[in-house]
């Protein structure tokens, strides 16, 4: 994947100047020349529209004019070689300005207070948070056509915009293969004798690449936001409630190798890599879980896996089953040197036992366990500290749970308007006391936690902060 390794090496290098920096000019200017003038400017679109997912088109049109002209400039013949460091120099003092024309950022003033190396270092690790939810909707197949010959460039142009930035999570090689294909099916079918059958050709050859680029901005948004030994819970839970009469034992790995998936491949400029290790991925839990589940077999019978994979991903949760109470770990077991995994077994008990429990709370939970063994393990009694702590968690932790798996239970099972009726009178019995207003302020305070975090495909940052 030589062209992504070149955008890598530009975008780590336009703001900041670097020991070796003559290498790395020569290093971006080879694969300039090697990629041509149009190639690097896609490419540069895409990729300051993924990190800059919250800029404006024109912020961002306005950042990849600069950088592919200090690419063109600085790599032609004869250019000086200071051109390089001294182009990026004056970029970054652009960024510092009141009146920068470059996608707005909370943390520029603290990078600005910089200067020189360290001023451009900091500018260049400047992010946008991603998007909660996509947000690229696609017109219709008249509408594009309409759009692409008004302006085949600009639509180009707006198009890697719109979906770079709305699934700025997915691996970069996933996105630029989406693209690609998205555009190269618009422009062969604009100008079809038969449009319409064109298209539904066409997006049925790239229905795969559709799915690996919507389901690695999903994975790769909840490892953005959880770190890998916390998406390994989030998938263990998720799994838990799936197929509540799996074992930890048969679950457990399965997690364990999704957080791998994660960890490889999020960040990974090599061509194959989210979509191949999905694939063996998918094939393992088919092979572990088909025979539990009649519906995860229904869900691998197909033979195209990563269908398959979207099928499990969208499988809602199973019934509890009757179980007995899951049993606490012991102060011994918790600052233990498995503690870690103690903890987890009894949240993974917890999640098959409450189907309805959102992925936010599960989320929650686990951090609190991680604080408490750090708070109370350390301490010269750790016993005497987890006591004190869990009398805490026993009058907090049934209410919680109870509340959230009713709430997101009747979300799921109720027509909206039931669901808002119902919420509404329950509320004015258990807050007698609440004034109209107060009631209208709690209710919409629910419903907007149940209508996005009570979702297979919830928001993991924005619904830690619904909490």
């Amino acid at each position: 994947m030589r062209a992504a390794l070149a955008l890598l090496l530009l975008l780590a290098t336009v703001h900041a100047a670097h020991r070796g920096r003559a290498y790395v000019r020569e290093k971006v200017c080879q694969e300039y020349r090697m990629l041509g003038k149009e190639n690097f400017r896609t490419l540069t679109i895409i990729a300051n529209s993924r990190k800059y997912s919250n800029g404006t088109f024109e912020e961002i049109g306005h950042l990849v004019r600069e950088i592919v002209s200090l690419a063109e400039t600085c790599c032609a013949d004869g250019a000086h070689p200071s051109c390089y460091d001294a182009g990026s120099t004056a970029l970054s003092v652009k960024s510092c300005s009141a009146d920068s024309p470059f996608p707005a950022h909370p943390g520029t003033a603290e990078c600005c207070a910089h200067e020189g190396l360290e001023r451009k270092l900091c500018l260049a690790a400047l992010r946008h948070p991603p998007q909660p939810l996509p947000q690229y909707l696609q017109p219709s197949d008249k509408e594009l056509c309409q759009a692409f010959q008004q302006d085949p460039r600009e639509f180009a142009d707006r198009f890697l915009y719109e979906y770079s930035s709305s699934y700025s999570q997915a691996p970069l090689p996933v996105l630029l293969g989406s693209t690609r294909t998205f555009l190269s099916m618009v422009s062969t079918c604009c100008i079809s004798p038969a449009p319409t059958a064109c298209f539904l050709k066409e997006k049925l050859a790239r229905k795969t690449l559709s799915l690996l680029t919507l389901t690695s901005n999903r994975i790769c948004s909840r490892f953005s936001a959880y770190g890998k030994d916390k998406v390994s819970f989030s998938y263990l839970a998720s799994l838990a409630q799936k197929v509540p009469t799996a074992s930890f034992e048969d679950l457990l790995p399965l997690a364990e190798d999704a957080a791998k998936v994660s960890s490889q491949c999020c960040d990974s400029v090599a061509e194959d890599c989210m979509q191949k290790m999905l694939l063996e991925h998918t094939a393992k839990v088919c092979t572990t879980l088909s025979a539990r589940d009649g519906r995860f077999a229904d869900c691998c019978k197909g033979k195209n896996l990563m269908e398959n994979h979207f099928c499990i991903l969208a499988l809602p949760p199973a019934p509890a089953p009757r179980l007995p109470e899951a049993l606490e770990p012991t102060n011994k077991e918790l600052c233990g040197k498995e503690g870690a995994l103690h903890a987890t077994r009894f949240l993974f008990e917890l999640a098959r036992r409450h189907p309805s429990l959102p992925d936010a709370v599960l989320a929650r939970l686990y951090d609190s366990s991680g604080e408490l063994r750090g708070e109370c393990c350390s301490t010269k009694d750790p016993s005497a500290c987890l006591d004190s702590k869990r009398k805490q968690l026993e009058a907090e932790l049934p209410p919680l749970v109870e509340k959230a798996t009713q709430l997101c239970g009747q979300y799921n099972k109720l027509p909206f308007l039931e669901f808002k009726k119902r919420l509404r009178e329950s509320l004015a019995q258990t807050e007698p006391e609440a004034s109209p207003a107060q009631l209208e302020r709690l209710l919409e305070q629910r419903v907007s936690f149940a209508s996005t975090c009570c979702l297979l495909d919830a928001p993991p940052l924005l619904c830690a902060s619904k909490v």
